[in-house]
């Protein structure tokens, strides 16, 4: 046989027995459980439920602790210095910051720990007790960490609110949660005293910078709070120390503020043992993840995905480097042009995102390729089609030597964007398209762990396993969770379906928090505990079981609406299918009972839309007046029946009507949530007038 036949035939055959092997793996098997009966899965490599995967470990306190003195001269924390900030005012007059950073300054494990010591007896001097709450609220930075570690050495509890909460909700969380002790940034300091006389418990207000704004300091002087900078608290407490008073596992280590789709927000209550689960089990899925892996950490630290991520990736000894949405990239908004974004200075290996960042970084890409044209887009084009091919199972796709080459000839630039380093990306938040997936899985040539969980069971629910390269599933369930689901008959969605068993997801396990702060109605209404002693929260979602054990989301109890004659529609499903049209940056979509079709509002793409408009000949003044006009509504209409089409949906779930927006949605417009979710009613209530006359 020649040696072309072989070189041939050997890599088909590995690929078919890969392929089998793949089909075959069994990720989650059924379990016997308790409470109402369902059909349950559990992960196949833990028979028992995983509480710690530290020994002797029990709390984040102790976790920290351990992982400090083994690797005291490590860097653990860093951030960019600021060396220069701009004003650029555009066309129509608006303004811009942009920040030229330089290189990550840090600290090591050892200097952390010593600043955490020093910051917990600081706390105790001030007169804050244990039994007394501290709140958090500032932006995702080193110091929010620091006091996160250093209230849990005085065993306090740390309610977390958004940096970008309205008014309302947050007087509304440090009211309910009776907080005596405010840390927060110079920015969010500047929103607590518009508020000040709103709040009823507040004592002292610990600002992380140094320059404290003038405003904060009359308040201080009228006798109403004592307002001193995080630096002034560490000084105290490294020349006054006093004893640790530790946590234990059952104690609440977070109550954290959901920023609430709906409503005011609710406070749910976490042990250190529910969050040490999580962390735990995400310890055994990540691959590799033993202490040389940089981390950027941009995430709100007010949702539970990233103070997981983050007390996981100190527990084993990595370093954290810290950046924002707005300074990600070389071409984010804030970044002064010319200059370097965080993931190109910091160049990360494992980052943790939601899929709002993933469509973007996959939108600049494809806005990019195009832009080039020419034979730079068909090389990519079919680069990208040749690893398509493989990843879908073809046996002629790229591989081996080919997919090499196209990795260094094509992928290399994308991979850049990110500082070329990713090995491993964890998605969650929100369901992630299956094209963004593919996408990113090509050109960054990195796995994405896409997880479903929620707030009230500390994130941790399912985690899709590194090889596995399936679309549209969020995994098998992790080591420390119980996946049920129940019967819901008015949706029509049971456990005896065939082929898969459907039904409401339910999560048992010690990830399972306690409830909703001051709101025991409401925590009965979602949590339950069965005659074995396990907690189960009833999610709302609603999901199916694939033959090897995985999750797949596929509906939602809450967004699933009646039209006039009678069919079902899933808002979140129609969203997730229709926002990878290219003219789509957000979207809701709306189903009114009283009528027999749907209507979208839409946040338009404004680049991809100009340049449209711009090649088509339609003149406009404004981004706001190419909106309104005719054939840019027919254009976007058309692109959004064409991902319809190719998300197999119904007639009836299409937008028979759609209003093109020309102004994005933000956590500051109030239209969606930090973590990028929509605020439904506040987007019903803002945009009530059009959705109405869309119903014309």
């Amino acid at each position: 046989m020649s040696p072309y036949i072989v070189g041939v035939l050997v890599p088909l055959l590995v690929t078919l027995l890969y392929q089998n092997s793949k089909n075959t793996k069994k990720r989650g098997v059924p379990v016997d459980v308790g409470g109402e009966p369902g059909y349950a899965i559990r992960n196949s490599r833990f028979p028992i439920l995983l509480e710690t995967a530290w020994e002797g470990v029990f709390t984040l306190a102790q976790l920290f602790e351990l992982a400090c003195k083994k690797h005291a001269d490590k860097y653990l924390l860093g951030t960019r210095t600021l060396i220069s900030k701009d004003t650029q005012v555009s066309a129509d007059g608006r303004s811009f910051e942009k920040l030229h950073l330089g290189e990550y300054e840090w600290l090591t494990y050892g200097e952390v720990f010593e600043k955490v010591c020093n910051f917990a007896s600081g706390l105790a001097h001030l007169g804050h007790r244990s039994e007394e709450r501290v709140a958090i609220f500032a932006d995702t930075r080193a110091e929010w960490f620091m006091a996160l570690q250093g209230s849990f050495r005085r065993n306090i509890s740390v309610v977390t609110i958004y940096a970008s909460l309205g008014e309302e909700a947050l007087c509304y969380s440090l009211n309910e949660t009776e907080v005596t002790t405010v840390i927060c940034g110079n920015k969010e300091l500047k929103k607590l005293v518009e508020v000040s006389g709103q709040l009823d418990t507040v004592k002292r207000v610990i600002c992380m910078d140094d320059d404290i704004p003038s405003s904060a300091s009359l308040v201080a002087q009228s006798g109403r709070w004592r307002v001193v900078s995080m630096a002034d608290v560490e000084k105290l407490g490294r020349e006054n120390p006093v004893d640790d008073v530790l946590p234990l596992a059952a104690d609440v280590a977070v109550i954290m503020y959901t920023s609430g789709s709906t409503g005011l927000p609710k406070g749910v209550m976490m042990t250190h043992g529910n969050v040490l689960a999580v962390v735990s089990s995400v310890r055994t899925i990540v691959p590799g993840l033993e202490g040389n892996d940089v981390y950027l950490a941009y995430l709100p630290l007010a949702h539970i995905l990233e103070i997981a991520a983050e007390n996981l990736v100190a527990g084993v000894g990595s370093a954290i480097g810290y950046g924002s949405p707005l300074t990600l990239t070389d071409t984010s908004n804030k970044i002064k042009r010319g200059t370097k974004g965080d993931a190109t200075v910091l160049r990360p290996t494992v980052m943790a995102a939601v899929p709002a960042i993933l469509d973007r970084v996959r939108e600049g890409v494809r806005k990019k390729v195009d832009e080039k044209g020419g034979i730079a887009k068909k090389l990519f084009d079919f680069a990208y089609a040749r690893r398509i091919s493989a990843i879908n199972g073809s046996w002629f796709g790229a591989r081996g030597l080919e997919m090499l080459l196209w990795n260094f000839l094509v992928f290399r630039k994308v991979r850049a964007i990110l500082g070329g380093r990713i090995r491993f990306l964890l998605s969650g938040g929100a369901p992630l398209s299956g094209d963004t997936q593919r996408f990113i899985n090509i050109c960054l040539g990195a796995p994405i762990g896409q997880g479903y969980g929620l707030t009230e069971t500390c994130a941790g629910g399912t985690f899709s396993e590194f090889d596995d390269t399936s679309v549209g599933r969020v995994g098998n369930p992790v080591p420390c969770s119980y996946i049920k689901l129940v019967d819901w008959p008015e949706g029509g969605y049971l456990i005896s379906d065939s082929p898969m068993p459907r039904g409401e997801i339910v999560i048992g396990g010690p990830n399972v928090t306690l409830g909703y702060f001051k709101n025991e109605a409401k925590s009965k209404e979602v949590y339950k505990v069965d005659e074995r002693g396990m907690r189960w929260f009833y999610t709302g979602d609603i999901g199916q079981f694939h033959a090897d054990g995985c999750l797949e989301i596929i509906d939602r109890r809450k967004d699933i609406v009646k039209l006039q004659h009678g069919e079902y529609v899933s808002l979140g499903k129609v969203e997730a299918a229709l926002i990878v049209s290219p003219y789509v940056d957000n979207m809701m979509l709306h189903a009114d009972p009283f009528h027999s079709y749907c209507v979208a509002l839409i946040v338009v793409a404004q680049p991809v839309l100009e340049e449209w408009a711009s090649k088509r000949g339609i003149a406009f003044t404004s981004f706001a007046e190419l909106c309104e006009k005719e054939e840019a509504i027919k254009e976007v209409q058309a692109s959004l029946v064409k991902a319809a089409k190719a998300a197999r949906l119904e007639k009836l779930e299409i937008p028979a009507k759609i209003k093109l927006l020309s102004d994005p949605w933000t956590p500051e417009t109030g239209l969606v949530t930090a973590a990028l979710k929509l605020k439904r009613e506040a987007i019903r209530k803002a945009f009530s007038e059009e959705l109405s006359k869309l119903y014309e």
